[in-house]
């Protein structure tokens, strides 16, 4: 299983989900690499790979997936999970606006898209796969942090994509979900709430009054990763305490 984004959050989170049902788990990770051994120190070493690769490089993606085939010569899982939240206020000066969203597509959009592309092509030549796709509630509703734009539009164009996937190569046995989480407690949403009023103020919103905890989206990855449920390809998963309902 291949998990981008492992080194903290709900990245770090899934790879140790993963690692106590005894999964082989590929940990890519941007530029904490001890982030990501601190999130696979209980998997033992013959289960783990680490690998760094800077999605903003348009080289990266294939790297990545190439080095990680070649651990053990094949993935049967691959959950899209890294992505960059940068703010590109409609009133910033142009060229901070077109960076933050020329780095925002590089990242959340083309990296996934490349790597969607060879675990598709893999999957295809093996009988199947699964697909994990960490979107947001943003890409349902919208931000609520017009900064946010940027971010939300990424989240959606992943989504799409996984869909795209799922209607098409079902019967390649290629199965692909979305994950939507919402308020989840990670440092990327702490640093976003305080352009909200802080974190009590948006808590205030949530229906159940509190944040999600990056183990319950890691739980559902995990369950989604062995293939239970074949029907369920296609779906859009809401994680997010009951505080939007579609």
């Amino acid at each position: 299983m291949l998990v981008t984004g492992a080194s903290k959050g709900i990245g770090a989170a899934i790879v140790r989900a993963l690692g106590e049902r005894g999964a082989a788990v590929v940990a890519h990770y941007g530029g904490d690499e001890a982030g990501a051994r601190a999130a696979t120190a209980a998997i033992p070493d013959d289960r783990k790979l680490l690998v760094g690769a800077d999605l903003d490089d348009p080289a990266a993606p294939l790297g990545l997936w190439a080095e990680a085939v070649a651990w053990r010569g094949r993935i049967d899982v691959l959950v899209l999970n890294a992505a960059l939240m940068l703010e590109t206020a409609l009133d910033a000066e142009e060229s901070i606006w077109s960076d933050a969203w020329e780095r925002t597509l590089r990242v959340n959009v083309l990296a996934p898209a490349a790597l969607m592309r060879e675990a598709v092509r893999h999957f295809r030549e093996r009988g199947g796969g699964t697909l994990i796709t960490l979107s947001s509630w943003a890409a349902q509703r919208g931000a609520g942090n017009s900064d946010l734009v940027a971010y939300a539009a990424s989240k959606a164009a992943v989504k799409a994509m996984a869909q795209t996937i799922a209607r098409n190569h079902a019967a390649d046995g290629v199965l692909s979900y979305v994950v939507a989480p919402g308020v989840v407690r990670t440092g990327m949403s702490e640093r976003a709430a305080a352009s909200r009023g802080g974190e009590e103020a948006l808590t205030a919103t949530l229906a159940m009054g509190e944040w999600v905890p990056p183990e319950d989206v890691a739980g559902l990855v995990a369950f989604l990763a062995t293939g239970s449920v074949r029907h369920l390809t296609g779906a859009t998963l809401d994680v997010n305490g009951a505080s939007y309902i579609r």
